[in-house]
């Protein structure tokens, strides 16, 4: 994995820890004002191999809802 995917996987990892609503806020205005609509993302040949295997997944009816799937997690944590 490249050090811009490392580094964008670490921010994320901590974004996902913080509760204050205030310092989420501020981040997201922060990221608004940096983000253009229109930027291309350049995905790596894995990202582009995982999106094709998902579209088959679709097209094969080989889905799983929401909720399905938080009681199958819920299980599974159970089972720990």
């Amino acid at each position: 994995m490249s050090n811009i995917n490392t580094l964008r996987n670490n921010i994320i990892d901590k974004l996902l820890t913080i509760s204050n609503q205030d310092y989420l806020n501020a981040l997201d205005k922060l990221l608004q004002q940096h983000t253009k609509t229109d930027m291309k993302v350049n995905l790596s040949d894995a990202q582009i191999a995982l999106l094709k295997l998902s579209d088959l997944d679709i097209e094969n009816n080989q889905v799983i809802s929401q909720d399905d799937l938080d009681k199958e997690d819920l299980e599974w944590l159970k089972g720990l």
